[in-house]
């Protein structure tokens, strides 16, 4: 097979391709995989076609999960994808990640960027006084976030304990509060890509919906597939009723 290495690129050009090319935003957990290791399923969304992969592993020992995250960057390389890692921002800097995702109460984005300016990174919002936080931190200028995610939207698996979730029609009000690009994410299965897409969402993160699958690479190019054309339709569906407004 053909490689298709890209250069690295510095932060801008790494957005870029997070804006324009990121559509499901797969993540991994090895736990939940139906018996498949970390580097089974990344060689498995890598095949199907996704522009990102997220590591996301909480169990391993620090040098096993190096060497993971190396694994993972030398594949997403290869296949021209972004590599995140979650949280360990030590790992993605020494396994030359394009960024991390962290949560609230992680290293701050602002410390991060000191560290790595080239860096994407995400941030998770799981209420809307955190989203009017990052937003008037956008609107003073400098802020050092890339992208926020809004969730966990749906019951999910992967978030032990929880009894509250936002729900799809609680988007558009993180997105009022926050300007920047944003993902999605917690129990989204493929029948709620439509009504996501209708709101605004354009950036699916996903993991025992890809993970469990029995076929992981044909299930990742299913979800990118759908989330396209919704996109695409509601987008004609704009400009029709502008133009009929007109």
């Amino acid at each position: 097979m053909e490689k298709k290495e890209v250069a690295q690129g510095g932060y801008g050009p790494r957005l870029q391709r997070f804006i324009e090319e990121v559509t499901v935003y797969p993540v991994s957990c090895e736990k939940l995989a139906a018996g498949r290791s970390d580097r089974q399923w990344l060689d498995g969304v890598l095949a199907g076609g996704t522009k990102i992969v997220q590591l996301r592993d909480k169990v391993s020992a620090d040098g096993e999960l190096l060497a993971k995250a190396r694994y993972f960057r030398e594949k997403t390389r290869e296949a021209g994808a972004l590599f995140l890692v979650n949280d360990r921002v030590d790992i993605a800097l020494l396994a030359d990640a394009d960024g991390v995702h962290v949560g609230q109460d992680d290293l701050p984005p602002s410390e991060i960027r000191r560290l790595a300016p080239d860096f994407i990174i995400g941030l998770s919002c799981n209420s809307l006084e955190q989203a009017r936080t990052l937003g008037k931190a956008v609107a003073r200028g400098g802020c050092p976030v890339s992208y926020f995610n809004v969730g966990p939207l749906y019951p999910t698996a992967t978030k032990q304990g929880l009894r509250e979730f936002i729900g799809p029609q609680a988007i558009a009000s993180f997105t009022d509060l926050c300007p920047l690009p944003f993902t999605v994410m917690g129990g989204i299965k493929e029948c709620h890509i439509k009504e996501l897409c209708a709101v605004g969402v354009r950036r699916i993160a996903v993991v025992t919906a890809i993970s469990q699958a029995q076929d992981v690479a044909g299930e990742t190019t299913k979800w990118i597939r759908t989330i396209k054309g919704a996109v695409e339709a509601f987008s004609s569906a704009s400009v029709v009723v502008s133009s009929e407004v007109q």
